[in-house]
């Protein structure tokens, strides 16, 4: 696989992605870029690729002719002393050596040579089809590993927001318990929030740890030097058609394009099984020289040395007329095949358009949830500036804060779910519908 290819659609998947930030440690254009050069399946995807595209040759197939080169020794002993009918009584040592080239020539077999090559140009076809479905997982995959993160990042910010907060108001109660008295219950209040606010910084740092390593195993780098992602959840992303994303699922899927192969494999096999209803002919022709001597071992007297050479030229014509009917059932063997493999292509397309239907609906509804946790995080920062306010100027006591401060934080934190959910979901249609695929595929 060409790398500037796969630069082409990395470019292509930033645009998409343009809302994000750059930063100065992994954006996720880098973290693509880095993954589709290093990932261990991509690597043997490309090397499955180079051994299909180095079969597909004519010559695999069966094509062209094949020479061979052979080289036979001989030595024997003939005992003629107790033999009265011969010439050449006593021990005889004959000898010889006979190098020879070959030529054997399919010329026709029952259309099998060109049925053999086009199942090579469709294995092919479907090992790059193989391969690119791993880029579009990979890829998948390291979209969801760099947002994970970026979501436990946002949360550790927050979780470091609060224990800030609770730290702070615990010294101010600290100070006010000394110098001017305060309510017992609410520093014990405080400071239990500040150890419960410190436990979770602790756990969410943990998380966030364990989400970079989980995408440091995708790019393949080592998992000691942890890369810190820098873009951001909230960026814009496009309306999807429906109609639009049905009609490019079923043309554009790479899964579902394999499948078809699948098909086209079975119906390959099919005609390679009825080529051998037919008869075959063949071309064989050979250059054999000889060269022997002969001599009797007890009398150096006798010896004698030949020289041959044949030439041969051969037409085969070979037809089979009966094999218990083998042939005529494997050809009904092959077109059962093909059947289900028909039938594995309906099934995949149903489910595939089913999926995508829900997931159509789904990128819908958590658009939707991110429009309104986006009103609910105004009211919630708003409402919570205005407690942390009224509570500095003894109009709001703690409890209350307490509950203005949950509220913050949940609103806070469902709007990540929604913003990640929705970036879930809208590559998971990106994928399906095969766009990554077709960039990949589009030029040099």
């Amino acid at each position: 696989m060409k790398l500037s290819r796969i630069s082409r659609y990395v470019l292509v998947l930033f645009l998409v992605l343009s809302g994000t930030i750059q930063g100065q440690q992994l954006t996720i254009k880098e973290a693509l870029e880095i993954a589709l050069e290093r990932n261990f399946q991509i690597q043997i995807a490309q090397k499955n690729t180079a051994i299909a595209e180095k079969n597909n040759k004519w010559s695999e197939a069966g094509a062209f002719p094949t020479v061979d080169l052979s080289l036979t020794s001989s030595n024997a002993f003939q005992d003629n002393t107790k033999n009265p009918f011969t010439f050449t009584p006593g021990i005889i040592l004959a000898q010889s050596i006979q190098p020879g080239i070959n030529l054997n020539w399919n010329i026709f077999s029952g259309m099998g040579v060109s049925i053999t090559k086009r199942r090579l140009e469709q294995l092919d076809a479907q090992s790059k089809g193989n391969a690119t479905v791993i880029i579009e997982t990979t890829i998948s995959d390291v979209i969801k590993a760099y947002y994970t993160a970026i979501m436990h990042k946002e949360r550790l910010e927050l979780l470091r927001e609060l224990t800030a907060f609770s730290r702070r108001q615990v010294k101010y109660y600290e100070l006010k318990e000394q110098f001017a008295g305060a309510n017992s219950l609410e520093i014990m209040q405080f400071k239990n929030q500040y150890l419960s606010d410190s436990t979770n910084l602790l756990m969410q740092e943990i998380s966030y740890t364990n989400a970079r390593r989980n995408l440091n195993l995708l790019l393949n780098v080592s998992l000691d030097s942890l890369y810190e992602p820098t873009d951001q959840l909230d960026f814009i992303l496009p309306e999807i058609n429906s109609i639009e994303a049905k009609r490019q699922l079923v043309e554009n899927n790479n899964n579902l394009k394999n499948q078809m192969i699948n098909v086209q494999l079975s119906e390959l096999q099919r005609k390679y099984q009825r080529s051998f209803l037919f008869p075959t002919l063949s071309f064989q022709a050979g250059v054999q020289p000889s060269y022997s001597w002969i001599r009797e071992v007890q009398n150096d007297l006798f010896e004698a040395e030949t020289q041959t050479l044949v030439y041969s030229g051969n037409i085969v014509l070979r037809y089979n007329l009966f094999n218990n009917w083998k042939s005529k059932r494997a050809v009904e063997v092959a077109k059962i095949q093909e059947e289900i493999a028909e039938l594995n292509y309906e099934e995949m397309k149903s489910s595939l358009l089913n999926s995508i239907s829900g997931l159509l609906e789904m990128y819908q509804a958590r658009n939707q949830l991110v429009s309104l946790s986006y009103q609910n995080i105004e009211y919630a920062d708003r409402v919570w500036e205005i407690g942390q306010e009224r509570f500095s100027l003894g109009t709001l006591n703690s409890i209350d804060l307490m509950t203005l401060r949950n509220s913050y934080v949940n609103a806070k934190l469902t709007h990540l779910d929604n913003l990640y959910n929705r970036i879930e979901v809208f590559f998971e249609i990106f994928r399906l519908t095969g766009n990554i695929g077709l960039i990949y595929d589009g030029g040099e």
